[in-house]
């Protein structure tokens, strides 16, 4: 057996109940995660399969097989740089959004460094943001982390407060990794575009979801991935404005324009090209499935679980992002209450997962660090049904009730409220 703890209380899971877990009535697995990554759609595989196998060419190389695998990237490269409004020189492939944003971060700040020291982001931006500033605060340059309000959202006139002559570099994402809050982006290209400061934005949730043009944005790099827009794992890309001098980040070979060294992943890139398409195609008919099934469960959640809180704005967020705070309840035994049931979610942002510590979104917030540690996160896609969704619901209504009747700080809150 094993336990899990649930504040002062234990809930003890014996191994054969776990091992036979997510028997739900034959229906099958209930995917609400895709917020840590995406099902690749079978368009995609497709694509990728010949440069699986038989196409295996190396695009540096010279002769035919190799200059077929040459233009299969850069297809990829047009067909997402159309989906960004960008020219297809201005796409930089890499392993991944983490990847992506190190690059735009670090290389800014060392080959921007002669103009300042002083870079802008926010208190809830990715941990590949946060850490890599970290990085760059221990070799002398200084960070400014501006707040956001209670929905989670940039106060624009706290991050225009930030800027100074100095400031090299703001970095913002476009739309939360746990909220899906949607930040001001155009509105900061503005701030940022008529004092001559680079902007970069984190497009990794967004991409592929919602429009992202960087020019309507004014953005002047951005990072995404391939594996949350129904591609493949281990490719992403930085979009870096034609004009940025922005150094490389790996040196070797003269792959990427001699940006990134390293020989491409062709599959991968291929993948990421057939994702971009697919959903150039199909975004609107998908974000109105998905805006749809988000308002469904957080109608039912709020209606019929009492004490819980939405979290994030509740206009401004991805079309398939609800994230919720139970009151007096961890989320990850509430998460491991619906894996039972084959029901797939998030106690947090997936690549933090573990971690004994509270959401810093959450916290940054408002949110106290107990209020924190009681959220999950349910991403949706237009796969989803309601009666998915009426099922998740049920579960949520009799794991709540119960994991609740076993915890003191349900009691004390409740206490609480009765006194109020």
């Amino acid at each position: 057996m094993f336990c899990v703890s649930l504040g002062c209380s234990f809930i003890i899971f014996h191994r054969d109940v776990w091992q036979n877990r997510g028997k739900n009535g034959g229906v099958g697995m209930i995917y609400l995660d895709n917020g840590a990554t995406t099902r690749m759609a079978p368009e995609v595989l497709e694509a990728m399969l010949p440069y699986l196998g038989g196409e295996f060419g190396n695009p540096s190389a010279v002769y035919s097989l190799g200059a077929r695998a040459k233009k299969a990237v850069n297809e990829a490269r047009r067909s997402i740089a159309g989906l960004v409004g960008a020219r297809q020189e201005e796409i930089f492939f890499t392993s991944g959004g983490t990847e992506a944003d190190n690059w735009a971060l670090k290389a800014a700040a060392e080959g921007f460094k002669a103009r300042g020291r002083h870079i802008v982001t926010t208190k809830v931006e990715h941990h590949a943001v946060l850490r890599a500033c970290g990085y760059l605060e221990q070799r002398g340059f200084e960070v400014t982390y501006v707040d956001v309000d209670g929905e989670g959202l940039v106060r624009l006139e706290a991050l225009e407060a930030a800027l100074r002559p100095d400031t090299i570099l703001v970095s913002v994402m476009t739309a939360n990794n746990e909220t899906g809050v949607i930040q001001p982006i155009r509105e900061i290209g503005a701030l940022t575009r008529e004092r001559g400061i680079c902007f970069h934005t984190d497009g990794v949730q967004a991409f592929g979801h919602i429009p992202v043009n960087v020019d309507h944005l004014g953005v002047d790099m951005l990072s995404a991935s391939a594996h949350k827009c129904g591609g493949p794992k281990g490719v992403g890309m930085l979009y870096v404005r034609r004009g940025v001098g922005l150094p490389s980040f790996l040196q070797g070979g003269g792959q990427e324009d001699h940006r990134r060294a390293g020989t491409e992943n062709v599959p991968g890139i291929v993948g990421f090209g057939a994702a971009a398409r697919r959903a150039a195609d199909r975004m609107e008919e998908q974000a109105g499935k998905e805006r749809q099934l988000r308002d469904y469960l957080i109608r039912r959640i709020q209606e019929e679980i009492p004490h819980c809180r939405l979290n994030g704005h509740r206009e401004r967020r991805l079309p398939g992002n609800v994230n919720f705070t139970f009151q007096g309840l961890q989320g990850e035994p509430l998460l491991l209450a619906l894996d039972m049931k084959d029901i797939c979610v998030s106690a947090g942002a997936a690549c933090h997962a573990g971690s004994l510590e509270p959401s810093h979104v959450l916290t940054a917030m408002g949110l106290s660090p107990q209020e924190a540690s009681g959220a999950l996160r349910f991403t949706l896609s237009g796969e989803n049904t309601r009666e998915e969704l009426d099922q998740v619901v049920e579960c949520l209504k009799e794991s709540a009730a119960r994991l609740r009747s076993m915890s003191p700080e349900y009691e004390a809150f409740c206490t609480v409220q009765s006194e109020k």
